[in-house]
């Protein structure tokens, strides 16, 4: 071999002229390297322990608000300092116990996390406001509290902390709701007090069931004393209600990650600004789902109630986890608040035309309200809940509740392709390796949920305000199979159906319910309604008569026969349905009369067969579809009786015009 060591001025290495003990020749590094390969090394982290290295790789977010004072010379500032001290203040006094003199120690931050942080980084993150309170077990610990997570935050500390938490195919978040996977309306209270005797409706019909205020107080304490005997709770501010003028701020205390992000979906989200001032909620959820009402408690009559009240703008929810106890509360309340401004609040989804003309959607859930109102030729202004102004018609929420079972993204891709990371996926079933969901898969529930943001839908309409609604759509779950697929109401008719709110309530919504049954819903959303029904339809007949609406009634229900013989009118000719009302053609078509409900209906749909408008064209046996349509209509009556001594206007004129315009037999 060349060189023997000779040629050390470009050389690596040399063999040496000596062996090594094994008989190889022994290799020899020169001190001199050069052109050997590109050093990319990079200077050291700044870090001494591995602890310090991952308190480098997340920085912590800036206020992006320019601190507000007094305007002058003289104008007088926040300090980041205070600005935290106040946040802490206002939530110590939302979870504070009323039998002791203050709120409890709350230190912002996850305390799993505390031991992993430097001592020194701590005092900077996790502020503190203590109390002077009496000495107790509870008055020595700090309940820590996490405020305002992104959902990437509370997915980790959902499948950490959570069981039963799981990240699906598409990245959304599989969670379980527990025992309950529906609402519980027999376990909803309402404080009957001063503020609410004389406003509120009370009696027969009503879904307000009474609660008195020192019973409230007992629920209260229990949901307080239960969070505050937890390690963290999740803190939401956010707010209800796009209309900036009539925004209402609401904080949502929980015991989950499911339900903060659940709230966080469906409120709408606060942008940095907002949130540093924030301030007091004008509205507070206190979630204490996961721990029992106590049953020896006046009013109880289970383990789970569901408590409002109005005077000191509180919610308290014990023994049950489903979500939509929450989003439903709070509809509730709107229900309550927006009326006294003269806003009409409504159970309805509603889009908005590339002309702009708006069309509100009324029905419970399963008729296809959330379905019919996604729609990627218009824009979706919300699917659920909105408020009807002066100035606009606006979402009340932030996000949207669909239901999930037997979805497919031919049939509804919109709401499919909203289910990805960030969505809340509740009670469904998945392939244990893939992930992948089965959403005809009902082995927990048939009431099945997606809560997504929606921002989600690429057509939804930010901020979600649209101009007075031009059509005015009533949709009804027909179990009886009798009503026609659509008929063009007058004002009067559109007034007797929004406050019949007749439908078949669908398997799942509501616990004990298993397969669908007709019933009669006020205002299409009686469990909601906080007011008598009949002022409502007041303020509804009035922004109609106003701004020229017109009222549709549309059947999603069943066409042939009764539910179990006949069959569910299908989806695209629903559509074809509500794509004619938007244009603007059925109203230049012919109509005929029907008999017993007086209903309008076309004699041509485009896209429809025309056999089908007819109802008594599809049923085999027509004694028994006359039979079944007075059964129905005498349901009707019946359940209107109700209504009747209640007079809208001075002189009633408009009550005996609705109540001409019910079935006549």
């Amino acid at each position: 071999m060349a060189g023997n060591g000779s040629g050390h001025g470009n050389g690596e290495f040399s063999f040496g002229n000596g062996t090594a003990r094994n008989g190889l020749a022994k290799i020899q590094t020169h001190k001199k390297q050069t052109g050997i390969c590109h050093d990319d090394s990079a200077p050291p982290v700044k870090a001494q322990t591995i602890d310090e290295l991952h308190s480098l790789q997340k920085k912590k977010s800036a206020p992006t608000t320019p601190i507000k004072g007094n305007q002058g010379a003289f104008a007088s500032t926040i300090s980041d300092e205070e600005r935290q001290k106040q946040q802490l203040q206002s939530i110590s006094a939302s979870l504070a116990s009323l039998t002791r003199e203050t709120g409890p120690k709350v230190v912002k931050g996850d305390p799993a996390r505390k031991s992993e942080t430097p001592k020194h980084v701590a005092h900077a993150h996790e502020h503190h406001f203590t109390p002077t309170i009496s000495v107790s077990d509870s008055s020595l610990k700090f309940t820590h509290f996490l405020y305002n997570l992104s959902p990437a935050e509370l997915y980790e500390q959902a499948i950490k902390y959570e069981k039963g938490s799981f990240i699906t195919e598409t990245g959304a978040l599989a969670t379980l709701s527990g025992a309950k996977t529906g609402r519980s309306p027999r376990d909803k209270r309402v404080v009957r007090d001063e503020t609410t005797e004389d406003d509120l409706w009370w009696g027969k019909g009503s879904p307000n069931i009474e609660m008195d205020e020192h019973t409230f107080m007992v629920n209260r304490e229990r949901a307080v004393d239960y969070l505050n005997s937890l390690d963290k709770v999740f803190v939401n501010d956010q707010f209800l209600n796009w209309d900036p003028e009539n925004k209402i701020k609401v904080r949502i205390v929980s015991a989950r990650a499911y339900h903060s992000l659940f709230m966080h979906n469906m409120c709408i989200r606060p942008t940095p600004e907002e949130l540093e001032n924030f301030g007091t909620p004008d509205f507070t959820i206190y979630n204490a789902g996961q721990f029992p009402c106590n049953r020896y408690t006046h009013y109880m009559t289970s383990s789970t109630s569901i408590d409002l009240n109005l005077a000191r703008r509180e919610m308290v929810i014990l023994g049950t986890q489903y979500a939509g106890e929450m989003k439903k509360g709070l509809f509730s309340v709107m229900h309550y608040l927006m009326p006294k401004r003269q806003i009409l609040s409504l159970h309805s989804g509603c889009n908005m035309g590339k002309d702009g003309d708006v069309a509100l959607f009324f029905g419970l859930s399963g008729t296809g309200k959330t379905t019919l109102s996604t729609d990627h030729n218009r824009l979706l202004i919300g699917d659920d809940e909105h408020c009807w102004s002066e100035n606009c018609v606006s979402n009340i929420e932030g996000g949207c509740y669909a239901k999930c079972i037997d979805l497919s993204r031919e049939k509804e891709p919109d709401i499919w392709n909203a289910i990805k990371f960030g969505t809340v996926l509740e009670n469904v079933v998945f392939d244990e390796h893939t992930r992948e969901v089965d959403y005809s898969d009902k082995s927990v529930t048939e009431n099945t949920r997606a809560a997504y943001p929606i921002e989600y839908i690429p057509n939804a309409k930010i901020p979600c305000v649209g101009p007075h609604p031009k059509n005015v759509i009533l949709l009804a779950c027909d179990a009886f199979g009798v009503l026609p697929p659509v008929s063009k109401l007058s004002l009067a008719q559109t007034m007797y159906h929004f406050i019949s709110g007749y439908t078949a309530l669908v398997a799942g919504t509501e616990e004990g319910v298993k397969e669908p049954q007709a019933t009669f819903s006020a205002c299409f959303g009686a469990a909601f309604i906080m007011l008598h029904p009949t002022k409502y339809a007041a303020m509804l007949a009035e922004k109609m008569l106003k701004h020229g609406a017109t009222g549709w009634l549309v059947n999603t229900g069943w066409s042939g026969g009764s539910y179990g013989s006949g069959n569910r009118i299908k989806l695209p000719y629903t559509r074809k349905i509500i794509d004619a009302i938007h244009s603007g053609s059925l109203l230049e078509t012919n109509y005929k009369k029907t008999k017993v409900f007086g209903l309008e209906i076309p004699t041509e749909v485009e896209g429809v067969p025309s056999e089908i408008l007819e109802p008594m064209n599809t049923w085999a046996d027509k004694n028994a579809y006359n039979a079944t349509l007075l059964k129905l209509a005498g349901l009707f009556k019946k359940n209107f009786e109700t209504f009747t001594n209640y007079k809208i206007g001075k002189d009633g004129k408009l009550t005996e015009e609705i109540l001409a315009a019910g079935p006549i037999f």
